[in-house]
């Protein structure tokens, strides 16, 4: 059997896994953004890797980089605040939602637009939010553009995955750096899947895993749609969502009310953040736009025997 296995955590994985070479790509992207941070020496990629993808990365590190230094805190303790939030709370309830920021206020009045790449930190440190507009080429919103025409036309699941794999791996090789704790689970739920598959010989199971590109164990595409002020009870609590945006149109605004903050969510733009604690919403615009979010499914951990993470913080380290 041709396997590739890790050194640094032990994960086994078939050698023909999409993922695999998104493992690469995220060794990649993590030592460009060390040297990056630190001023060590330039970084050469894997041969490989294909030029539309080590030029993804290189943007993706650069917004990654500015926003590592661009850190807003606020007062909030996330971990306090994800408590106050019952385990179905769908975030629809106004008057809820106002005694919750009266009891958790983010220290300003008003409301905030965010336009350049930040981290939002809490008072310990903990990451809530990146925000990282302009994160992907041009080649990998084209490439997304085309991939949900494709879907939308209804070919087989194993096309579909093919097609994805990029924007996939973008994702992934994103959550290497915000959630470094929170990839590695990923990554070893699908090694433990894998090795259920062949246990338990489930066919379909193996295809799948064979073209899944990403740690995200689920993936939802938005077209044109304005989405109300929400939290996803499906999420992780302390799992990040990566929600990406391609498409043809201008002037987006996606809102969080619970920290009182906007975010211009323009064409190529990246934000992370809990989608089970953070409440979001994204407010309709002129022309097409297309999101991809992409998160994890804690009843997936559970059956791969891997739990999921810890709360991120910014105080990141190889």
């Amino acid at each position: 059997m041709d396997v590739s296995s890790t050194s640094d955590d032990e994960i086994t994985l078939l050698s023909t896994w999409a993922l695999t070479v998104t493992h690469v790509a995220r060794d990649y992207t993590e030592q460009k953004f060390i040297a990056e941070k630190t001023g060590g020496a330039p970084v050469i990629p894997s041969m490989n890797l294909d030029t539309d993808l080590v030029m993804a990365c290189d943007r993706l590190v650069d917004r990654l980089i500015k926003a590592y230094k661009n850190p807003i805190r606020m007062p909030i303790d996330i971990a306090r605040y994800s408590k106050l939030i019952s385990p179905k709370d769908m975030g629809h309830n106004e008057e809820r939602e106002e005694k919750l920021l009266e009891r958790c206020p983010p220290g300003y009045e008003g409301t905030k637009l965010i336009d350049i790449p930040a981290t939002i930190l809490d008072a310990s440190g903990a990451i809530i939010a990146w925000y990282l507009p302009d994160a992907l080429t041009d080649a990998t919103q084209n490439q997304s553009d085309l991939e949900v025409s494709a879907s939308l036309k209804g070919p087989s699941s194993k096309n579909i995955l093919k097609a994805i794999a990029r924007p996939a791996a973008i994702a992934t090789v994103a959550l290497r750096v915000m959630h470094p704790e929170q990839y590695w689970a990923g990554l070893q739920a699908f090694g433990s899947l894998g090795e259920k598959a062949r246990d338990k010989e489930l066919p379909k199971m193996s295809e799948t895993l064979q073209y899944w590109a990403t740690v995200f164990n689920s993936l939802t595409v938005i077209c044109n749609r304005e989405t109300l002020n929400h939290r996803d009870p499906s999420s992780i609590s302390k799992c990040f969502d990566i929600l990406t945006s391609v498409g043809n149109y201008s002037n987006a605004r996606m809102s969080m009310p619970s920290l009182q903050l906007e975010f211009r969510y323009n064409l190529g733009c990246m934000i992370e953040f809990s989608g089970r604690i953070v409440r979001h919403g994204v407010h309709a615009v002129e022309g097409d736009q297309i999101a991809w979010a992409w998160y994890m499914r804690d009843a997936v951990h559970i059956y791969a025997g891997i739990p999921s993470c810890g709360w991120a913080r910014l105080d990141w380290k190889k």
